[in-house]
């Protein structure tokens, strides 16, 4: 079974896997392990807008950054299909961040661990 990364999960284990929990660290590494990582695509949008606004790194170009997280951690990259979309916009999330209830609902409907970290 896929284990569903946030975003910040991706930047955090790149850049600063010291801000991760204890528990997320092991839930990643677990995943690691098994090549069983996933995220939204959505999230690659997050990135290249901190990209842009100068909130990640500037020693390497924004689709450099995100390939080298895809192959570092043999991310499954899932689309946003019509069943995401459409979920996104229930109100069963506490989210008010359209990225995160298109995560969330990616987890949802890919059936996908979505780990509290």
């Amino acid at each position: 079974m896929l284990t569903i990364c946030d975003t910040h999960i991706l930047i955090f284990w790149q850049d600063a896997p010291n801000r991760l929990s204890s528990k997320a660290a092991q839930a990643v590494e677990n995943s690691l392990a098994t090549k069983s990582l996933a995220c939204s695509d959505i999230s690659f949008w997050e990135i290249a807008m901190l990209f842009k606004a100068g909130r990640l790194r500037d020693d390497v170009p924004a689709g450099q950054y995100m390939d080298d997280i895809t192959q570092a951690m043999s991310l499954n990259v899932l689309p946003v299909t019509p069943k995401i979309a459409t979920m996104s916009q229930e109100n069963i999330f506490i989210h008010k961040a359209p990225s995160n209830r298109l995560i969330a609902s990616t987890a949802i409907v890919n059936k996908l661990k979505f780990p509290n970290y």
